[in-house]
């Protein structure tokens, strides 16, 4: 069963963000305790090794997988975005089921963004000034994609601070709607109808689908 498709939008305008920027990292260690340099730096990372493997991409769609999985998750704290997507349901879930939830969510992240890679078509970015974060615990990042003949998209990459002062992304805002709040209402819908181990059924489906390739002729 396919599910979460009407915020799949939301999702590749992330994916525009994380493909189109313009500087090039490839070689460079990630600061992760910086929060606007580290978003800035796993864009451009991703961006290049998009370029690097576009033939293995040709051939092989699923390796967008891979390339998601690689450059871009190490970043993500999906297990703190699995919580929050559960909701109150959270504390009646067991260890197992929990466990369960993390990885399959971390899966169909997986998926979601690498399907949303074949949107690709050559936006560019613009990163807005950091500001100062000494004393803070959330940040966003805020960024603008752009497209010759229409209006800018208007992002923010939601970071929260870790116990070891590093930073991870947790939520996307693309034009003031929450993708993990967006994930959050329909999730817990869906627990309370069928219940979590139906739902982790239908995120661990969704991860084993193949990658479609753009019928439009786009980059990828």
């Amino acid at each position: 069963m396919r599910i979460y498709n009407h915020i799949n939008k939301l999702v590749a305008s992330l994916l525009l963000l994380v493909f189109s920027a313009s500087a090039h990292y490839e070689d460079s260690e990630v600061n992760t305790m910086d929060p606007y340099d580290m978003v800035e730096a796993v864009a451009n990372r991703t961006f290049d090794r998009f370029h690097h493997d576009i033939d293995i991409i040709k051939t092989n769609p699923d390796h967008l997988k891979v390339i998601v999985s690689d450059e871009l998750m190490p970043y993500i704290d999906y297990k703190y975005a699995s919580y929050k997507v559960m909701g109150s349901y959270l504390k009646k879930t067991t260890k197992e089921q929990r466990e369960r939830f993390v990885t399959a969510f971390q899966g169909y992240l997986i998926s979601t963004y690498a399907q949303a890679f074949t949107e690709y078509t050559d936006q560019k970015v613009k990163f807005a000034p950091p500001a100062d974060f000494t004393h803070e615990n959330m940040v966003n990042v805020n960024v603008q994609v752009i497209e010759a003949g229409r209006p800018p998209i208007k992002l923010q990459f939601r970071v929260r601070r870790l116990k070891d002062d590093s930073w991870k992304a947790f939520d996307l805002v693309a034009e003031g709607v929450s993708l993990l709040a967006s994930k959050s209402s329909e999730i817990s819908n869906l627990i309370r109808q069928k219940g979590i181990d139906t739902v982790i059924l239908d995120l661990e489906q969704r991860t084993q689908g193949h990658i479609i390739r753009d019928p439009k002729g786009k980059k990828v």
